[in-house]
């Protein structure tokens, strides 16, 4: 039985974190993570290909009466596929990561408790087991991202980190209170039957998004992101990413379309709403950023703004009756959800290589690491081209599924949708095109040019596990991006649960041609791209042979109108970004440049002077930071009151809920 199985993989996760609190077990750590992980992807792969019945099971445990409740279905096996790869990769990257690590004490008894953690997120059945599981998973991932707590910034992130999934908690037994006060019960089954009014529910899906919303990124929540994931170690920030954030969405989905049905257009564009500000501010900002992990944690924003997008559309177009283009969108929304696990893992794991290297993560401290340092800059190129949606890559897929499903928009019965629908895909294409911008500065400031700082020219590539994960999810890239429909497939069973059918219903796909709508519409065939470009490169490479002269020729290499071989004549990450940062991004975040130049006859040196700041967290946050301090020392001193006084509030308490238990009938 999977789900047995799964169960006891998780405990056995939990075991060996206990036991790396002894040293001579730590260096089990990685190996042991592995083995599990890819038994569970190995499993999951087996039950969606057989598009399993669910199964369910419960422990007399926690709540006495109530116990704890466990399932498997095809969402929570298609996350849990995607947790098991990704958990499987990173490890082998662990394997010779790990042992370098200055205060491996402070990461390896949480590592694969965190594994775990997220692996019964997707598996629980009840509210209490489901946000024992969240908690477990915030909490442990809290102690990674303040493993190098020594660290400027780190103690910062860590505590912007709790708050904000302390808050997402909050929400979400909001959202458990009011599903549990109308079912009368704590199991999702029992959740499932509820009559809602249209407030009730309403408030249940926005409480639900505000709650793992907070957890996967979405704007205005996304504050803690490109803070944790930059102070996390290379391998915890690929699977916060790369995995928690689908962990995350999971959670919504459970919630938005297992629980309440997701039958009111409305919620939808909401959710479509919020997903296209979310990539257009995301990757906004992530084209500002000069530390290039930052880079990647707000590129994350705007990928998970992509995923809700489609979730948003497939809830508008469920509630309206149009089954196959709910369908489609729910499709592109988890294929994209799969894909941006991949690239999003390679690029952080790369991002990891440069930064062990050379010791730093800012973009104007590096340079011409693809000399020393190849096979990264090989790897890191595939995820960059990848996550920018160039054919024929996987990311390119799972965003042609989304404008395709986008389409089909104009068929909506609501004047609301038709006014959202061109000002959602022109918020999708400037994503895109602003992603593409972001990843050439990011690769080309990184590994192309000359180096910027001596640890730069003396980076040097090793051979190791490292390499090999690299390698693995860069072919993987590769390959969905060939074969798409492999990978359809196993999304089908997820797709169904959500909406009742799959891709295939309405489309005859083959291993040559992807054909997401009726037979006969718009198909893609990555085989077919990929000869085509084989082809173009080839006929090109032959034209210039044939007609390029075999004479030799001097002449100065281009200088950008700089006669200066210095490498500060180069463009820098700032320098690249200029164009987006005073056209587009000025009055988002408060641009100002200031320049300092002495006068004609001052020898001395000019200065530039660059000041931006999310607005969001100077609106929003900064304000209410000082009350949220104050609260909790005082809250902080109460622990210090005599017993009586602690009696008092516990029936002071109890008073309080009896009467709201009353109000409420």
């Amino acid at each position: 039985m999977h789900l047995f199985a799964i169960l006891f993989l998780v405990f056995l996760l939990a075991t060996i974190s206990v036991a790396a609190l002894v040293p001579k077990w730590q260096r089990a750590i990685a190996p042991f993570s592995l083995a599990t992980s890819a038994t569970v992807f190995f499993w999951m792969i087996a039950f969606l290909i057989k598009d399993a019945a669910p199964q369910e099971i419960s422990f007399p445990l926690g709540i006495p009466s109530i116990g704890m409740h466990f399932g498997l279905d095809g969402l929570s096996a298609f996350f849990l596929m995607i947790l098991g790869l990704s958990g499987t990769v990173v490890s082998i990257y662990a394997l010779s990561y790990f042992p370098h690590e200055k205060e491996p004490g402070r990461i390896l008894p949480f590592f694969p408790a965190f594994i775990g953690a997220m692996m019964l997120v997707p598996l629980a059945r009840d509210a209490f087991t489901f946000l024992l599981a969240w908690e477990a998973m915030s909490i442990l991932s809290w102690a990674l991202v303040m493993a190098h707590h020594k660290e400027h910034g780190t103690q910062h992130a860590g505590y912007v980190y709790l708050l904000m999934a302390s808050f997402g908690t909050f929400c979400l037994i909001g959202a458990f209170a009011l599903l549990t006060a109308a079912s009368g019960g704590l199991s999702f089954s029992a959740m499932q039957g509820a009559k809602l009014s249209f407030g009730t529910a309403s408030a249940v899906l926005v409480l639900a998004l505000a709650g793992a919303g907070s957890k996967a990124g979405i704007v205005p929540l996304h504050v803690w992101l490109p803070l944790a994931h930059p102070a996390a170690p290379s391998p915890v920030s690929a699977l916060m990413s790369g995995v928690m954030t689908k962990v995350a969405i999971y959670g919504f989905l459970r919630i938005a379309f297992g629980l309440l049905g997701a039958s009111i257009w409305q919620w939808g564009a909401l959710v479509l709403v919020i997903g296209a500000i979310t990539a257009v501010l995301g990757v906004l900002q992530a084209m500002l950023q000069n530390d290039l992990k930052k880079l990647l944690a707000y590129s994350t924003v705007e990928n998970v703004g992509l995923i809700f997008v489609g979730i948003g559309l497939s809830m508008t177009f469920h509630a309206s009756g149009m089954e196959m283009a709910a369908t489609l969108a729910m499709t592109a929304a988890l294929l994209h959800a799969f894909n941006h696990s991949l690239f999003k893992s390679l690029l952080f794991l790369g991002a990891g290589r440069v930064l062990a290297a050379t010791g730093t993560r800012d973009l104007d401290k590096l340079g011409g690491l693809m000399r020393g340092m190849p096979l990264t800059a090989w790897t890191f190129l595939i995820g960059a081209m990848a996550i920018s949606a160039l054919p024929p890559l996987n990311g390119f897929v799972s965003e042609w599924l989304l404008l395709q499903s986008l389409l089909m928009g104009p068929a909506l019965p609501q004047a609301l949708m038709k006014i959202l629908l061109p000002i959602t895909i022109v918020s999708v294409a400037l994503a895109a095109a602003l992603a593409a911008a972001t990843f050439i500065k990011a690769f080309g400031i990184t590994f192309l040019g000359r180096a910027r700082s001596p640890e730069a020219a003396a980076a040097k590539e090793f051979k190791s596990p490292e390499t090999t994960a690299m390698f693995l999810l860069a072919g993987l890239c590769i390959l969905i991006g060939i074969i798409p429909q492999a990978v359809l497939s196993l999304i089908s069973p997820a797709v169904s649960h959500m909406t009742g059918a799959t891709i295939q219903h309405f489309a005859v796909s083959n291993l040559l041609f992807l054909v997401p709508k009726a037979a006969g519409s718009v198909s893609y065939s990555g085989i077919i791209l990929l000869l085509l470009l084989g082809l173009g490169g080839v006929a090109a490479f032959a034209l210039l042979r044939i007609l390029a002269s075999n004479k030799t020729r001097i002449s100065p290499i281009w200088d950008c109108g700089t006669p200066d071989n210095d490498t500060l004549a180069q463009y820098t990450a700032g320098s690249f970004a200029q164009p987006i940062r005073r056209g587009i991004a000025a009055p988002l975040f408060d641009v100002r440049e200031m320049v300092d130049m002495p006068p004609p006859s001052d020898m001395g040196t000019a200065h530039f002077h660059l000041h931006m700041q999310d607005l969001i967290w100077n609106r929003m946050y900064a304000p209410i930071s000082p009350f949220i301090l104050g609260l909790a020392d005082r809250l902080n001193k109460m622990q210090h009151r005599p017993t009586r006084h602690y009696l008092m509030f516990m029936f002071t308490t109890l008073i309080i809920l009896l009467a709201g238990i009353v109000l409420w009938k």
